[in-house]
């Protein structure tokens, strides 16, 4: 299938499509703190759309490795004002919310949000009730552990076999919830309870889980994958990002989570108009 269902209305996944990161929170691992002023949040939410986002992803609760939790109150004061801003500004933009809070997804999808990315793949009490009767797109992200626990000795029997297996029992919760197919695309959570060896496999491997017959979602910016294979600090990772972005894409990926948007835009523009000149083997 080509295309996700985000209440309505169709994101064409034809080519792979650019998700904007835009963090509202003090401590996130790459711009924690740069954008947690909703002026400066929707001036940079501006910036990411004019460059070529798709789709704005708005999350307000950090979850790289050893993060605390937020209460849900904090959290809604984070990100309501800039989603409600976005929408008023922006009536046909494509926002997603990044959270796992049932209670921030009820609020976000009223405010107009048509995604939902949880990177606890809607396993919190009440998240699937949350989000099942809204028609809103849903990515459902693999995380061994907790945000707090995901990096000690992370262990699988077979990385890409367990990811996958744990992504289809979600898309099956999902069903029996009553969300249609074709409303999920699914994330292996690149950096989320991996080793470096465990996330390369899965980049090699990415093409395995369209074996779950649904879009794949990856987000490799920035990741502390990068600067271990280039030893480049995380504001250096500009160029590892944009490599690692197009090798998902390359691999099966539809939809490229990024924080530098207009950079992963052109690597994007001159890989698709290679392909068009490729001939098949």
């Amino acid at each position: 299938m080509s295309w996700l269902d985000c209440g309505g209305q169709r994101l064409d996944l034809s080519q792979p499509k650019i998700m904007g990161v835009l963090n509202v929170t003090p401590d996130s691992f790459s711009d924690g703190g740069r954008w947690q002023e909703t002026t400066h949040a929707i001036t940079h939410a501006n910036q990411l759309l004019e460059e070529g986002a798709d789709i704005i992803d708005i999350g307000g609760e950090s979850t790289r490795p050893g993060a605390d939790t937020v209460t849900v109150s904090e959290e809604l004061d984070r990100v309501m004002p800039v989603i409600e801003a976005l929408r008023k500004a922006h009536p046909d933009a494509m926002l997603s919310i990044d959270t796992s809070k049932p209670e921030v997804m009820r609020a976000a999808l009223t405010a107009g949000v048509q995604l939902v990315n949880d990177v606890n793949a809607l396993q919190a009490d009440g998240a699937l009730a949350a989000v099942a009767d809204s028609g809103c797109g849903i990515c459902l992200m693999h995380m061994q552990g907790t945000p707090k626990t995901m990096q000690h000795q992370p262990d699988y029997a077979d990385v890409v076999a367990d990811i996958s297996g744990f992504l289809a029992a979600r898309v099956q919760a999902c069903s029996e919830a009553g969300i249609e197919p074709e409303r999920i695309v699914v994330d292996p959570g690149f950096g989320f309870g991996k080793s470096l060896q465990h996330n390369l496999a899965l980049l090699g491997n990415l093409k395995q889980l369209k074996s779950l017959g649904r879009p794949v979602l990856a987000g490799l910016s920035r990741k502390s994958m990068l600067g271990h294979i280039t030893g480049a600090d995380t504001d250096d990772r500009v160029t590892a990002s944009v490599v690692a972005a197009l090798l998902a894409a390359q691999n099966g990926a539809s939809i490229l989570r990024v924080h530098d948007v207009e950079e992963t835009r052109q690597g994007l523009q001159i890989w698709q108009a290679m392909r068009e000149y490729t001939r098949p083997d």
